[in-house]
């Protein structure tokens, strides 16, 4: 993932968070200001008038527009990289069936368990990826629900090819991608969604704060 996309998104989440806290202090700001409408900054304009209705509104749905687009782009993004693992997956599950053992990562367990195994074990890796996709793409009340089963679901792979790399006569570094390939996948998704989800929730906060403001 590009440096610069990572950093305007973490930059973009982090202004949200400062408008807000922002809101939050003008509102906090003794009895007579309580309610008052955030004041332009400006310092070329003389007036220090509060921002109408209108502004407000054009400034929220500019947030929520925004928030809307990069929320579709990065959950897209993530889930693309998922579904590109399965399909490299997919592609082992077929060769181990039509060759066994002639991919490396998997002749390492010749010795140590049965083809089906294996294959049964990247099928399992398939379903991870599968449940934490279904859980940035869906649009159900709780989502993220389905990347917690992606995790625990990794979880218990990692523990089973764990195992069996422990048990051959040498660890092999080359392969440590089998039991933390679809549990880094799944993290990282999780730790997408919160903050997506977390923006949403700033944004939604920010019109809930300017409809105070106008029945103020």
């Amino acid at each position: 993932m590009p440096f610069f996309k990572v950093t305007w998104f973490l930059f973009y989440h982090r202004e949200m968070m400062k408008l807000t806290r922002k809101w939050r202090k003008n509102r906090r700001e003794g009895d007579d200001d309580k309610f008052s409408l955030p004041t332009r900054d400006d310092p070329s304009l003389d007036d220090r008038r509060p921002i109408d209705t209108l502004e407000q509104e054009e400034l929220v749905r500019s947030l929520e527009q925004n928030q809307a687009q990069q929320s579709f782009i990065w959950r897209t993004v993530f889930a693309a990289l998922l579904f590109c693992f399965s399909a490299f997956l997919m592609y082992s599950i077929f060769q181990q069936a039509s060759s066994p053992w002639e991919l490396r990562y998997h002749a390492y367990f010749m010795d140590e368990v049965d083809s089906w195994v294996v294959i049964s074990a990247d099928w399992v890796a398939i379903l991870a990826c599968s449940m934490a996709i279904m859980g940035l793409l869906h649009k159900s009340k709780y989502p993220r629900q389905w990347i917690w089963y992606s995790c625990f679901t990794s979880l218990l792979l990692a523990v089973f090819w764990l195992y069996h790399m422990l048990r051959l006569p040498k660890f092999r570094w080359d392969i440590i991608w089998l039991p933390f390939g679809p549990l880094s996948g799944s993290g990282i998704c999780l730790y997408v969604d919160h903050l997506l989800t977390e923006s949403s929730e700033e944004v939604r906060k920010l019109r809930g704060y300017m409809y105070a403001y106008k029945a103020a």
